[in-house]
């Protein structure tokens, strides 16, 4: 999902430089993005932190969702885990370097592994961001599944409201103006 929140994203700043003062810290325990602001219409590397499983349950699968106008993704293998992706059309045809894309992957699915609660990973795909205004924010809802149990990083900020407001926000990227 998209969405321009100027606003919301100086609150977020705001915040995010004081994660030791807030009782809504809690959520840099979340899944997160590592690189949380990049450039209207460029390649993003999205790298998906995961911080913990679900209470004492080590995580067994992550999902992602991709956002309508994030296109030409492509996932990275992950060593001892099942990379299977989800295909589908576009509501749209875009421009990808003269070539017209109408369809692309909808969907990440790391399966099969086990990364223990008490251990942090990182899970990682290549993505072309939209053209959009720059204060745009664009979520991946995430879903993590564990052995017991189920965390879903799916929730996203109506306006005037910022992610500490919510006990699992989706992950997202703030676009900003082209270099």
């Amino acid at each position: 999902m998209i969405r321009n929140t100027r606003g919301a994203l100086l609150a977020a700043a705001v915040l995010a430089c004081l994660p030791g003062l807030l009782p809504g810290s809690a959520a840099l325990a979340h899944t997160t993005l590592e690189t949380k602001q990049a450039p209207t219409a460029s390649t993003y590397k999205g790298v998906l932190r995961v911080g913990h499983g679900c209470g004492a349950s080590p995580t067994i699968a992550l999902r992602v969702q991709i956002p309508e106008g994030v296109i030409a993704v492509k996932p990275m293998p992950k060593p001892g885990w099942t990379l299977t992706t989800k295909e589908g059309q576009y509501a749209k045809a875009y421009d990808y370097y003269g070539e017209s894309l109408s369809k692309g992957v909808t969907e990440i699915a790391w399966t099969g592994g086990s990364l223990p609660d008490a251990h942090y990973d990182e899970f990682v795909f290549r993505a072309r961001l939209p053209d959009a205004a720059p204060g745009t924010v664009i979520y991946f809802p995430v879903v993590q599944e564990c052995e017991t149990g189920v965390h879903r990083w799916i929730e996203i900020p109506e306006p005037g409201k910022t992610d500490h407001d919510y006990k699992e926000p989706a992950p997202g990227v703030t676009l900003t103006a082209k270099p």
